[in-house]
């Protein structure tokens, strides 16, 4: 039987989308769900979601990473403060958004070690919500003091604070965040000092205070420091870490004036929210890694007293790990609870 010839085009037409639909699909099925995200990503700009106000050690350091993925990604990274409850707002939002990397969060020890040690009723849970991308920063605390404080020694601090148990404060940057904790630390550390805790919604909060007398003193990062100190305006008594901040090179560390203990810092890392896909994650990892080796992310860093780390997911999930256990056992002994 002859097929006539409209009809003849009309079955290799339908032939000929059968067999690119197939194409497609074998493609898909060869190389996963997932297989063309990376290739895609990204496609439009990425939110870093920063869980404390502007100005902060944390603000700082992701802006200073943001301009760099920026220009090496072709889309704008956009930073978004997001404060409250210690970080906890904004990380639980990320937790709450697509995982498609283009929502990614800049936590610290706050949102992800001591938060869920302080607090097991949080809204999100910070192994199973997120997964850890990248290790970006380690920086160091430095105790500050407002410039008319009358004192311009730890020694000399300590032996006031302990004259006058009960009548100083100290700020942070809310309940359970790493300026809260490291200054309880000191004051377990310096001999069981009564000193009560202010909470503010960010350390830049606290420094008008501090500045006036309201506020004895501030476990501040160095990063978020710095601009503080170089105006005069705080004075800077001592830092947590092992060795001397490269950033403030004339200011002892606790364990050189005697108070041990305090070899700490805060980290700062990159997570996405839980089921991103493993190439996206891998993908963000590489970019992220090859800029904190640009000499514009470590001279920003560097200047700023935040030490640029890097590696892989599964070692910052162990940097995580450690630090969660360890401030949960000053908790527990400190007997801190949430508010």
């Amino acid at each position: 039987m002859t097929i006539p010839i409209q009809k003849k085009k009309i079955l290799a037409s339908k032939s000929r989308r059968w067999l690119v639909r197939n194409s497609a699909g074998a493609a898909l099925a060869a190389f996963g769900p997932h297989a063309l995200s990376q290739s895609a990503w990204p496609n439009r700009p990425i939110r870093l979601i920063i869980p404390f106000p502007p100005g902060g050690a944390t603000d700082i350091i992701g802006r200073a990473l943001a301009n760099r993925l920026s220009t090496t990604l072709t889309q704008q990274v956009i930073i978004e403060n997001k404060p409250g409850a210690g970080g906890v707002i904004g990380a639980d939002m990320v937790a709450k958004s697509a995982a498609d990397g283009y929502t990614l969060l800049l936590g610290t020890s706050s949102t992800h070690s001591v938060g869920p040690a302080l607090n097991p009723k949080m809204p999100y849970d910070a192994t199973r919500d997120f997964i850890p991308v990248v290790h970006v920063a380690n920086a160091p605390s430095v105790l500050v003091v407002g410039s008319s404080f009358p004192a311009n020694t730890v020694t000399e601090f300590v032996s006031l604070l302990k004259r006058n148990p009960g009548k100083y404060n100290f700020g942070s940057s809310g309940i359970g965040t790493y300026p809260h904790l490291s200054a309880e630390m000191f004051k377990w550390r310096a001999g069981n000092l009564f000193v009560v805790h202010i909470p503010y919604r960010g350390t830049g909060l606290v420094i008008p205070d501090l500045i006036t007398g309201e506020i004895a003193f501030l476990m501040d990062s160095v990063v978020s420091a710095q601009t503080h100190i170089k105006d005069g305006k705080v004075k800077p008594l001592a830092v947590s870490g092992a060795q001397r901040s490269a950033s403030l090179p004339q200011v002892p560390t606790f364990t050189e004036v005697g108070i041990k203990g305090l070899e700490i810092s805060n980290w700062f890392g990159i997570l996405a929210p839980a089921q991103t896909p493993a190439d996206l994650v891998a993908r963000i990892n590489r970019e992220v890694n090859a800029a904190l080796k640009t000499p514009d992310v470590v001279e920003r860093f560097f200047k700023v007293g935040a030490d640029p780390a890097g590696g892989t997911g599964d070692q910052f999930k162990e940097v995580i790990r450690a630090d969660h256990e360890s401030w949960k056992a000053l908790i527990t002994r400190a007997g801190i609870k949430p508010e």
